[in-house]
């Protein structure tokens, strides 16, 4: 699953240290969702969205399982 939490959080100035410690993550965490070599819970997801005051949907591109994108 792709994302757009890396464009997000820079154009909003956001340190990768001071958006994991909001989240209750390890920056690791943040760096491996921003690299999709990580997919997170739903849980977080949601945590992830509601920080920047999107919807998952805005932050997150699910593909179905053909490759085309549902949402973007």
């Amino acid at each position: 699953m792709k994302n757009k939490i890396e464009a997000i959080r820079k154009e909003r100035g956001i340190r990768q240290e001071d958006f994991a410690r909001s989240l209750g993550v390890s920056r690791q965490t943040i760096s491996s969702l921003e690299t999709g070599r990580y997919n997170p819970s739903i849980f977080l997801a949601y945590k992830i969205a509601r920080y920047f005051g999107l919807t998952i949907e805005d932050v997150f591109i699910f593909e179905d399982e053909e490759g085309g994108n549902n949402h973007e």
